[in-house]
C-alpha cells in the first residue's frame, strides 16, 4: 500500500480583463477561420485593436470576470498550505552590489545626452547609450573595465566582513540561547 502524501498544487494566479478578452478572441478567430494562422505578433497587434474598439459595456463583462477570477484565486489561496513565494527582505546592512562597466559609462554620459536632447525618454537614452558603447573600442572602454574591477574588489572584500559580521551575530545569539537554556 502506497501512502505517498497527496501533492496540493499551487493556485492559478488570476487574470486580467484584458486576458479574458484576449483568450476569448482567440476562441471566436479559430472558430471563424480555422485554417488561418497568425503569428504572436500579428494577433496580439489585432487584439489589441480589437479591446481598444470595444464599447465600455462590453469591457464591462471582461472586467466582471476578472474580479470573479481575483475572488477565485484569493480564496484558493486562503485553503492553500503549501509554500507560498516570498521574497527575501534583502538586509539594508548588506554591501550593495557594484555596477558594470556598463553602468559606469551610462552613468556618466545620461546627463550630457538628456542636456542635448531634453525631449527624449529614459529608454531613448538608455538606446543610445547602448550604442554608444558599442561603438567604443575595447581601448576606449579600457578605463570603465578597471574601475569596475576596482569596484567589484571593494565589493568582495566588504561581503567577506559582512559575512564574517554575520556569523558572529549568529554565534553570540547562539551563544546566548545556550546559556539560556541551562539556566
Amino acid at each position: 500500500m502506497n501512502m505517498a502524501k497527496e501533492i496540493q498544487l499551487r493556485p492559478k494566479v488570476n487574470v486580467s480583463s484584458y486576458i479574458h478578452f484576449l483568450l476569448n478572441y482567440r476562441n471566436k478567430f479559430k472558430e471563424q477561420q480555422p485554417n488561418t494562422y497568425l503569428g504572436f505578433k500579428e494577433f496580439s497587434r489585432k487584439c489589441s485593436e480589437k479591446w481598444r474598439s470595444i464599447s465600455k459595456h462590453e469591457k464591462a463583462k471582461y472586467e466582471a470576470l476578472a474580479k470573479l477570477d481575483k475572488a477565485r484565486y484569493q480564496e484558493e489561496m486562503m485553503n492553500y498550505v503549501g509554500k507560498r513565494k516570498r521574497r527575501r527582505k534583502q538586509d539594508p546592512q548588506a554591501p550593495r552590489r557594484p555596477p558594470s562597466s556598463f553602468i559606469l559609462f551610462c552613468k556618466e554620459h545620461y546627463a550630457q545626452l538628456k542636456r542635448e536632447n531634453p525631449s527624449w525618454s529614459v529608454v531613448q537614452v538608455a538606446k543610445a547609450t547602448g550604442t554608444m558603447w558599442s561603438t567604443k573600442t575595447d581601448v576606449e572602454k579600457q578605463p570603465y573595465e578597471e574601475k569596475a574591477a576596482l569596484l567589484r574588489a571593494k565589493y568582495h572584500e566588504e561581503l567577506e566582513a559582512y559575512r564574517k559580521q554575520l556569523k558572529a551575530r549568529k554565534n553570540l545569539r547562539m551563544a546566548r540561547n545556550n546559556r539560556r537554556t541551562k539556566i
